[in-house]
């Protein structure tokens, strides 16, 4: 678990609800935000609980999937996933 909490700088639950933050902003259940991450329902459910931690591939996922939003022409959209941003990865807009 290490690796997983290096690759963002963050620990869980912080991870569990950056996802939940970032599925509501993107206004999805967790169904639909699943089929987005090629993973099961019960799977984001475990994430957003705390009961499992993404694996790499998928804090990838969920990292690229927020920049791509950063960079939304929807300034709503852009808004709240800089917010998220700054709320759980202040320190990786700096190396940007």
């Amino acid at each position: 678990m290490a690796f997983h909490q290096d690759y963002l700088g963050i620990e869980q639950p912080a991870i569990g609800q950056l996802i939940r933050d970032l599925r509501q902003t993107l206004k999805l259940t967790q169904e639909k935000f699943a089929a987005q991450l090629g993973v099961s329902f019960p799977t984001i459910n475990r994430w957003e609980n705390g009961h499992a931690t993404p694996s790499p591939l998928a804090l990838r996922q969920v990292e690229t999937l927020l920049t791509q939003l950063t960079e939304s022409p929807d300034g709503a959209l852009r808004e709240c996933s800089q917010a998220i941003q700054g709320k759980y990865l202040p320190l990786r807009k700096s190396k940007a």
